[in-house]
């Protein structure tokens, strides 16, 4: 008779609670496409390829049952050492199959819960990447939006390249920043966050890591060769993972190249421009950002006339959600992000924008979105009620954190933040312009830190 032994150990007891939840939601269904997801080991480097490449890697729930019980068996793998998350062909990923999921809630309630669903089950596998305990690092190499951001942004690394094209393009199609935009947006420089919540505004190649959304820069060709660097790092059993970042960072640096001249890539969002955009978008309400908008001159106001042209195109409901998400979500620690999300989320299944945004800007043929008037955006940051799904259950229940734990890029940089990173390339250019915008030099050469304006 085999012995019966007690779960005595409460790691043990949690790692089976994990277990059952990662069950639940990788079921394979009807219609899951069997190569949509490409996973490779090599010695210490474990590597996530999304292979839609005719869909720029779109993300939907048959890539995610997949990636899921992976990530769960390299954690626990002693001899896995480092995670890539890269993508095949011209994307990294170009965001979620939102095509499939507005045909869904044009089917009426049921249709909109299943949709509903799908974001539940895409914030889990977000928020383990987010929480994750290896080394993780996303090659965002190509299209990066919406999905794609969210299994990349909350990675210790972030290497973009010269084909990176960054976006967050939810208020073009009636939806709101998500897959933990609520957490990174607000927490980055002033209010580029909300500039890029509110516009979609596209970042691409080296200002992708200027602005802090990668922590790295590099030539698309050194990539491959990167990999094989890393699957060759061994690590000591006593290194903590502060040390193993450390080794990485420091590996990834030996293939950086070098940054484009600024007279042919400028920094997009510094200067005058970012001056712009912290008086804008700084104002606690739609309409007062659009006042100060009609007020530029200057330098600055054919791109302020521009940015209101963009603002009139977007749904209006989306972009009053936007802002009030980044007025709230600075105070959201990483689990309550997801789990208020989700929430949002749902109750745009339910919204006419976000059907009609989806098929106007994605479908053929293409057309203008008529878009319904902007209502007050309260509704949607409301728990429970009509319409509300239950709360989101996260797959692992571990110490939650409101600031992340590794080193942002995205916030403000000063010289010590220089000496910390070791000098990694294309940080002095970053802390130049700041002091060029943030203070002035008197005849001994002395900076005075200049107030910001109103």
């Amino acid at each position: 008779m085999p012995l019966k032994a007690k779960i005595l150990d409460p790691r043990i007891a949690s790692r089976a609670q994990m277990s059952t939840k990662v069950n639940e939601v990788i079921k394979e269904l009807p219609g899951d496409e069997p190569e949509d997801v490409l996973f490779n080991n090599l010695y210490g480097l474990r590597t996530v390829e999304l292979k839609r490449p005719d869909k720029f890697n779109a993300l939907n729930g048959s890539m995610i049952r997949k990636i899921i019980p992976r990530l769960v068996e390299w954690e626990r793998s002693d001899m896995a050492n480092v995670v890539v998350m890269k993508g095949a062909g011209r994307a990294f990923c170009a965001g979620g199959d939102v095509a499939a999921l507005a045909d869904l809630c044009q089917e009426g309630p049921e249709g909109q819960k299943k949709s509903a669903e799908y974001f539940g089950l895409e914030y889990k596998l977000d928020h383990y990447i987010a929480t994750y305990r290896k080394p993780y690092i996303s090659f965002m190499d190509g299209i990066t939006m919406g999905g794609g951001v969210g299994l990349s942004i909350h990675a210790p690394f972030r290497v973009a390249t010269e084909n990176t094209v960054f976006a967050m393009p939810e208020t073009t199609i009636g939806f709101f920043p998500d897959v933990g935009a609520s957490f990174f947006l607000p927490r980055m420089s002033g209010s580029v966050g909300t500039y890029l919540a509110l516009t979609s505004e596209r970042l691409t190649g080296a200002n992708v890591f200027y602005s802090g959304i990668a922590t790295h820069y590099l030539h698309s060709t050194s990539l491959p060769i990167l990999e094989s660097r890393l699957a060759e790092l061994r690590f000591k059993d006593y290194d903590s993972k502060e040390m193993r970042l450390k080794i990485i960072e420091m590996t990834i640096e030996e293939y950086a190249t070098g940054l484009p001249p600024l007279d042919r890539e400028p920094i997009m969002l510094g200067g005058e421009i970012r001056k712009a955009i912290d008086r804008c978008f700084s104002r606690p309400t739609v309409p007062g950002i659009m006042e100060a908008l009609q007020r530029e001159q200057g330098p600055t106001k054919e791109w302020a006339e521009k940015t209101l042209a963009t603002l009139h195109q977007r749904s209006p409901t989306s972009v009053h959600v936007a802002l009030r998400q980044m007025q709230v979500g600075r105070d959201w620690s990483i689990a309550e992000t997801f789990e208020r999300e989700h929430q949002i989320a749902a109750r745009f299944m339910q919204h006419y924008d976000f059907v009609e945004g989806v098929t106007a800007q994605l479908k053929k043929p293409r057309r203008t979105p008529a878009w319904e008037p902007a209502t007050l955006e309260d509704p949607f940051f409301q728990t429970g009620g009509p319409g509300a799904p239950p709360t989101l259950q996260l797959l692992v229940e571990r110490d939650s954190y409101s600031e992340y734990p590794h080193a942002y890029v995205g916030s403000p940089i000063v010289e010590e933040f220089v000496q910390r990173k070791r000098g990694r390339q294309g940080i002095s250019t970053i802390v130049e312009e700041i002091l060029d915008r943030k203070t002035t030099k008197n005849e001994d050469g002395v900076l005075t830190w200049v107030a910001s304006e109103v």
